[in-house]
């Protein structure tokens, strides 16, 4: 791991959601960006937040064995992006940490990529570590698909969102959680007016799928794709009037469960 005491690093938390019961939580993406930080720089890690200070999910990044948490107050309705940017233009860390995208609100992924654009720093996506800081230069390790890694270089400072790739987090600690102090910093608010011209709206179950053939070999797939069709219940709709070819294809539809 690389040696990072002197370097100042912010990681960003927000509010996570869980999936199953849709309580407030430590996101997870984000709790491995403060695990991240603990172990390039243990206690010297600056974690911020943007949002209500009085929010309890807060405690369980704090029980991870932070001494301090920064919120930068926010109404409901503000936009925390350009908070958290005007806050790192001021203070200028070394390295940003973020967690990929949000566990509720708009989850768009879109936090890393507005600060780095507003700081003018380098962006790193999806990381899994940081190997070694020497000389103002990192090494980081990307998470690419199936386990695979990238090594990249890049100069400090820089914005890096953490994959789930990265190192698990540590068990968040009840008696830590609650006296680590929450510094309640107000903050200028931008009202977020894309995001209020939003409607929310319950989500609904994704279509089914057709079926398809599943062939491992050359050969399996050369046969399927060369077989006759063996369906006895199908029939043919060439010559017939589009009204009566819409309707097969729509009676079809329903019987596959595609539509509803």
């Amino acid at each position: 791991m690389a040696n990072a005491e002197h370097l100042k690093i912010v990681a960003l938390v927000s509010v996570g959601q869980h999936p199953k019961s849709g309580r407030a939580r430590r996101a997870e993406q984000d709790a491995r960006a403060v695990e991240l930080g603990l172990n390039l720089c243990g206690e010297k890690v600056q974690v911020l937040h943007a949002g209500d200070v009085a929010e309890e999910s807060l405690r369980s990044y704090a029980g991870m064995g932070l001494k301090q948490l920064r919120v930068l107050q926010q109404a409901a309705g503000a936009d925390a992006s350009v908070a958290l940017g005007d806050y790192l233009s001021e203070h200028l860390p070394d390295i940003v940490l973020t967690g990929v995208r949000a566990e509720s609100g708009e989850s768009s992924g879109m936090t890393p990529y507005l600060l780095a654009e507003k700081l003018g720093w380098p962006l790193v996506t999806r990381i899994a570590d940081i190997a070694r800081i020497e000389n103002g230069e990192a090494e980081i390790l990307q998470a690419l698909p199936r386990g695979q890694r990238r090594a990249i270089r890049v100069r400090l400072p820089f914005v890096a969102s953490v994959d789930n790739a990265a190192a698990a987090p540590r068990q968040s600690a009840y008696g830590p959680g609650r006296r680590a102090e929450l510094e309640n910093l107000p903050w200028v608010e931008t009202a977020d007016e894309v995001r209020a011209a939003f409607e929310e709206a319950p989500a609904r179950k994704r279509p089914k799928r057709l079926k398809m053939v599943k062939a491992k070999t050359a050969a399996e797939r050369f046969k399927a794709a060369t077989a006759k069709s063996q369906g006895g219940g199908g029939r043919v709709i060439k010559d017939q009037p589009p009204h009566e070819q819409a309707q097969a294809i729509f009676d079809l539809l329903l019987e596959e469960g595609v539509l509803r």
